[in-house]
Formats: structure tokens, C-alpha cells, sequence
């Protein structure tokens, strides 16, 4: 007979997407994940919830969206994470979890898994006048020094909607499985 914790290999990432334009479009890395062999669950910011099909993404995943805490004594809906992406990532959650600000359910579970050694990687979606604010570059600097992965995207100009260039989902997948060494046997790390 084998244990309840056996039954599961794939490692497990938490998907973390902030209120952006692309966020609809988070289906991409979940397919992409998947096709990897990583089981997959989604934690919307609150802002970040109205921009996404809760009802395709559990469909496509198995599991509801997180975006509030849970009451106490409720069930995990969610396995711990092996890893995290934040895809994609806005000035404002980047800013606050650098800042080490927890007031949102997302952002508790970033700062938290840093103190617990999950790896994250961060795909910031931004325009170029929200990145040339040095609380982002501060934060970007905060953030490289807590061995978080940043992504390489480029930031899109002022007014343009933010949707013109392609952006890099997979990168996240590209960042992080090195981080594990995509083992499917590993051990869980016990996140929130």
C-alpha cells in the first residue's frame, strides 16, 4: 500500500497573476506546465481575480483559485507549492513584496515562501513610466538579493495597452526548473 504522499509526483507550482491585461491569457503557462509535468494552482491578487476565467482556469487545472485567506479551520484547497511563478507580475505586487508588505492573501504566500526557500520566479508586466520610478528599480534590486529569478521581459510603452509584444510565459517554467532539477520525486517544501 502506498502512502497518501506517494500518490502524488509532479512537482506543484503556484501561479501568481496580478491585474494586468495579459493576465486572461495565464492559460498559456498553466498548458505550458503542464505539458512539463507540473501539477498547477492559481492565486489571483483581489485585483488581479476580475481580469481571469475562474471557471476555465479550473477546468484546465483541478483546483478553485485562491484570492482570499482561508477562515480558520477551513482545508487547504491547494497542495504546498515546489515553486512559484508570479506571471504576470505588476508594480504593485512587486513593490509590496519587496517591501516585505503581506495584505493580500498573494503577497502573504510570496513572503512567506521566501522565508521557506521556494524558489520564485517574477514576470514583471509594466510600462516603461512605471519602471523608470526608482521604488521599482529598488525593488528589482531587493528582490535579485533574495535570489528571487526575474524574467527578461521588456516594458511596453505608456498607453498602449500592454498587449502588443508577446509576452514570455514559459520563461517562468525556463527560470525555475533548474532550481529543482525538475525531479518529479522531490520532496515537498511546505508552503502556505
Amino acid at each position: 500500500m502506498t502512502e497518501p504522499s506517494a500518490a502524488r509526483k509532479k512537482p506543484f507550482l503556484y501561479v501568481v497573476v496580478c491585474a494586468c491585461g495579459i493576465a486572461a491569457d495565464v492559460g498559456e503557462l498553466i498548458t505550458a506546465a503542464q505539458e512539463r509535468h507540473w501539477d498547477v494552482g492559481v492565486i489571483a491578487t483581489p485585483q488581479g481575480l476580475g481580469f481571469l476565467d475562474t471557471e476555465a482556469i479550473r477546468t484546465q487545472t483541478g483546483y478553485p483559485i485562491r484570492s482570499a485567506w482561508r477562515a480558520p479551520g477551513e482545508a487547504r484547497p491547494l497542495p504546498p507549492a515546489d515553486a512559484i511563478a508570479v506571471a504576470p507580475a505588476s508594480f504593485n505586487t512587486i513593490n509590496k513584496w519587496a517591501a516585505g508588505i503581506s495584505d493580500t492573501l498573494a503577497l502573504g504566500i510570496l513572503c512567506e515562501a521566501y522565508g521557506m526557500g521556494v524558489p520564485i520566479a517574477v514576470l514583471p508586466h509594466m510600462n516603461a513610466a512605471q519602471t523608470a520610478h526608482p521604488a521599482y528599480r529598488q525593488s528589482l534590486e531587493r528582490l535579485r538579493g533574495m535570489n528571487i529569478l526575474i524574467g527578461s521581459g521588456e516594458p511596453h510603452p505608456p498607453k498602449s495597452g500592454g498587449g502588443a509584444d508577446p509576452f514570455r510565459w514559459q520563461e517562468a517554467l525556463d527560470l525555475l526548473e533548474p532550481q529543482l532539477g525538475h525531479r518529479p520525486d522531490r520532496g515537498r517544501r511546505g508552503t502556505p
